[in-house]
């Protein structure tokens, strides 16, 4: 999983604001959803309605909108950073005047000091939040021309921010200006928008600007004007977003995690089968020569939460097909170890969202140590996808639970495909060793759908099971590095304590914690420790643990020493990650939802986090 702190909509045009505004926080909600409020230019000025708890609250609050009559409004789900969820703190601010609100996602690394420094110059604060200090800056250091005085406030701020200014003085504009932090601008017919992200939108229009650091929008029913630090206008290019609206929908699912889930053999399909012409990998746009790549000595995979896991199993693959030595980083940690990077490291990066802070961090910090960046990411118009050398898209479509389910399993095949890209352009591999690991990659998309297909063995351990107190996932190599994922997709969306093990360490500690009734879900598809990984499962079961067990198709022998057994169809080695995963993902969803569970929404987890 990634984290993405907060959502920002705003609207100008000739609707009414309000429901505009609640319909595009709904499709942000996962964003954050500890607060949510609007605030709406209405003929007696800038009203603010906002409220602690899910966007429903807020949206029973003002009757969907329509208590508030107004044609512009800015509005905001927060999750929480500086002070407690609270109606107070709840966005919008507004300054001491009430002429100024504001929202905003990011941190303010230096409100303490301007909190300060304000208070003494009369300023009056009522929330506990880091963003209130930019209203009343605002409003301290406003001369009449509010672009101005955004240039003015954000040279005073430190840190991250996507901010969203509407002023009384200004009732058919507001600006917008962004800085580490993602915001979107959409462009309409006498309507005009801005955003987190794209989903919020998608119903309304397909283009789109992406704004840079530092670049400041004004937005009126008829017009966008776009400028620079200097005051001066800048011209951008329009981008026409291709995502199917549907795609942001639940379309009848339950739960958009299921429908991400059902999705993924499309997402596989639309991710590998663009990249594969007559038999060879075509990676448009990729500049990874031959001269290139002969002189890289090690490659770094940097990431966070699902994505980190996505690296393990690249540094298995990478390292045995082309015996690259290859290190995984988690990114919060990765600028701050003094990693040994210079010209002759690749450096990949992966990322869903494109805007993770702690991945952009470390991304820019690999690139000073004269690294080439090559970025796997599902955003077009990102941050990553705009400052890496490379970039491999994903093509997953939007993904709205929090907990990943399709990104991750795109990024695998992401891997995959450079893994065979390399050693194509190499000459690593034979013709034919090329022509089988395409056909298993080409097949891929089939098997998910078979896995799919037999899900109610998967729903039906998951109730014989979904009260269980901890779970623990094991297995080796490729295997182990796909519990990982499995173990965190169970605590994310059930809240139960699972942690996942190398099977070889089983005696090192871990089978203390075994006991009568405890589940331990075995992964068992790497061939040449499949004894081993047996061995293991009888030494958990002496102890009294229910294993469930996952194993390739016509694997009978399995069933003697498992209490279950969950298939997936045989395939080559390289590409089993992508089908281990898929019952994983499915019985930690099954289990949530058997406890009634919040799925989409897990408690104190947000999407993709933008701040540290």
């Amino acid at each position: 999983m990634e984290i993405i702190m907060c959502g920002i909509v705003g609207y100008v045009g000739k609707k009414q604001a309000a429901p505009v505004l609640l319909d595009g926080l709904s499709k942000l909600e996962y964003r954050g959803y500890d607060s949510a409020g609007v605030a709406v230019m209405t003929s007696e000025g800038i009203e603010v309605q906002k409220s602690k708890g899910r966007l429903s609250v807020l949206s029973e609050k003002i009757d969907g909108g329509k208590s508030i009559n107004g044609t512009m409004g800015i509005g905001h789900t927060r999750w929480a950073t500086h002070g407690e969820p609270s109606d107070t703190n709840a966005h919008p601010h507004l300054s001491s005047s009430g002429r100024f609100a504001v929202v905003h996602n990011g941190i303010i690394e230096n409100y303490i000091q301007l909190r300060e420094y304000l208070a003494k110059k009369g300023a009056k604060f009522i929330s506990e939040t880091d963003t209130e200090i930019i209203a009343h800056l605002v409003e301290y250091y406003y001369d009449g021309d509010l672009v101005n005085t955004v240039i003015k406030v954000t040279n005073k701020l430190e840190g991250s921010y996507a901010l969203g200014i509407m002023s009384a003085d200004s009732p058919d504009s507001f600006v917008a200006v962004r800085r580490e932090a993602p915001l979107i601008v959409g462009l309409g017919n006498g309507e005009n928008f801005i955003a987190s992200d794209i989903p919020a939108i998608l119903s309304h229009t397909r283009d789109v600007y992406f704004l840079e650091n530092s670049e400041i929008v004004v937005l009126s029913k008829d017009n966008v004007k776009i400028y620079n630090t200097d005051h001066e206008e800048i011209e951008k290019e329009v981008y026409k977003v291709n995502w199917d609206i549907s795609a942001a929908e639940k379309g009848g699912y339950e739960h958009f995690m299921f429908k991400e889930i059902m999705e993924q053999p499309r997402a596989l399909n639309d991710t590998i089968c663009p990249r594969i012409n007559d038999g060879k990998i075509v990676l448009d746009d990729i500049s990874l020569t031959a001269d290139y790549l002969k002189n890289i000595d090690k490659i770094y995979i940097v990431a966070c939460g699902s994505a980190y896991h996505v690296g393990v199993v690249g540094k298995y693959i990478i390292e045995k097909m082309l015996r690259i030595p290859v290190e995984v980083s988690v990114a919060s940690e990765f600028r701050y170890m003094n990693p040994i990077v210079n010209d002759k490291t690749l450096t990949i990066v992966i990322s869903q969202s494109g805007e993770t802070a702690d991945t952009i961090a470390a991304m820019r910090e690999a690139q000073r140590l004269g690294s080439r960046i090559f970025a796997i990411v599902n955003a077009v118009g990102s941050a990553i996808a705009r400052e890496a050398d490379d970039v491999l898209y994903t093509w997953a479509g939007p993904e709205i639970a929090v907990a990943t389910t399709k990104a991750y399993s795109t990024q695998l095949t992401a891997i995959y495909l450079f893994a065979l890209y390399v050693a194509q352009t190499l000459e690593i591999l034979s013709s034919d060793e090329l022509a089988i690991y395409i056909d298993a990659l080409e097949k891929l998309p089939d098997n998910i759908e078979k896995i799919l297909d037999d899900k109610g063995e998967i729903q039906f351990i998951a109730s014989q099971h979904y009260n269980s107190k901890s779970v623990f996932f094991l297995g080796r190599t490729l295997d182990y590095a796909v519990a990982l994922e499995g173990s965190l997709k169970l605590k994310e969306i059930s809240y139960i304590h699972s942690e996942a093990y190398a099977a070889g360490e089983l005696k090192h500690g871990t089978i203390a914690l075994i006991e009568p009734g405890t589940v331990v879900v075995a992964l068992c598809t790497v061939r040449e420790l499949y004894d081993k990984m047996l061995s293991n499962i009888k030494e958990v079961k002496a102890r009294g643990a229910v294993v469930i067990a996952v194993a390739e198709e016509g694997n009978t022998a399995i069933e003697h020493e498992a209490d279950y057994v969950i298939y997936v169809p045989k395939c080559n080695e390289l590409v089993m990650p992508s089908e281990v995963v898929l019952p994983l993902q499915l019985f930690s969803y099954y289990v949530a939802s058997l406890k009634g569970l919040d799925i989409d929404k897990p408690r104190n987890l947000a999407k993709s986090v933008t701040v540290e």
